[in-house]
């Protein structure tokens, strides 16, 4: 298996302080967004879509902080 893969699809988990937070200030900020999103947003599927992708962009930078310290 290569060492792409293996960094794709192995556990990472927060071993420092400084990554917990790091992890912790990307779901608030992500939080805070779905919020206004859906405090501003009619519901329906544009609201709906909005609030997955904030959710995937929250993933994704999680992914990049546990795959990259």
């Amino acid at each position: 298996m290569s060492k792409d893969l293996d960094n794709r699809f192995d556990f990472h988990p927060a071993t420092t302080e400084e990554k917990k937070n790091e992890h912790s200030s990307v779901r608030m900020a992500a939080k805070a967004l779905a919020e206004k999103v859906e405090a501003e947003v009619p519901p329906g599927r544009e609201q709906a879509l909005a609030i997955t992708k904030i959710e995937e962009a929250m993933f994704w930078a999680n992914a990049g902080i546990a795959r990259n310290h």
